[in-house]
């Protein structure tokens, strides 16, 4: 059984009981597990991001992938049992979700990973893009409180992950035409790189 919910989250899974069974899920998968930026509870992120689905206005299914988005990437459940519990579309949208760990390269492997997502459609961009721009939103808050050190908790070059935050508000642009999500995440990308840059060394 996962954490219980507390405020907006609350709201968001009561309402469900598609939504409920995707938290619990959500909440044992991810148990024990950690958030690189600041030591919380990874179940935080996946509220995060349904929340921001949810304001969005994409709908249960989408909500709920958004609650699991992580869980096959992070756990031994499998797809197969998310298609049982949760219907083919919520597997489907996270099946488009879940990076594939068997090309090593990073950029070789976001860039697999968001044309893949694109090609799934408007709802799997839309989780995609909402996980970016909580992953975004908590790097400027880390950022903000550690500079440069942030780089020691993540495998890939802060100027790398800028670059492809910005790679992902075009898709979403694309994917999302006129929608507050995509706008959002190209701030908070454009943002990034604005901080990257404020704080590089001068020469």
């Amino acid at each position: 059984m996962g954490e219980e919910p507390s405020g907006a989250a609350a709201k968001l899974i009561a309402d469900s009981e598609l939504l409920a069974d995707a938290y619990d899920l959500a909440g044992t998968a991810h148990a024990g597990q950690t958030r690189k930026d600041d030591g919380s509870p990874y179940l935080t992120h996946p509220l995060r991001v349904a929340e921001l689905i949810a304001a969005a206005g994409y709908g249960e299914d989408a909500e709920a992938a958004a609650l699991l988005h992580d869980v096959v990437e992070d756990s031994d459940v499998g797809l197969a049992e998310i298609a049982r519990r949760f219907g083919s579309r919520v597997a489907e949208i996270v099946s488009a979700l879940t990076e594939d760990e068997a090309i090593v390269d990073y950029e070789e492997r976001k860039a697999e990973h968001r044309a893949r997502v694109a090609a799934a459609g408007a709802l799997a961009v839309a989780v995609y893009s909402a996980d970016k721009l909580a992953n975004i939103r908590d790097m400027r808050g880390l950022y903000a409180e550690v500079g440069e050190r942030a780089a020691e908790r993540f495998t890939a070059p802060l100027d790398l992950r800028s670059r492809l935050w910005l790679e992902d508000a075009a898709l979403a642009e694309r994917a999302l035409p006129e929608a507050e999500l995509a706008a959002d995440l190209r701030a908070e990308a454009e943002g990034f790189a604005r901080d990257l840059t404020a704080t590089a060394p001068a020469g």
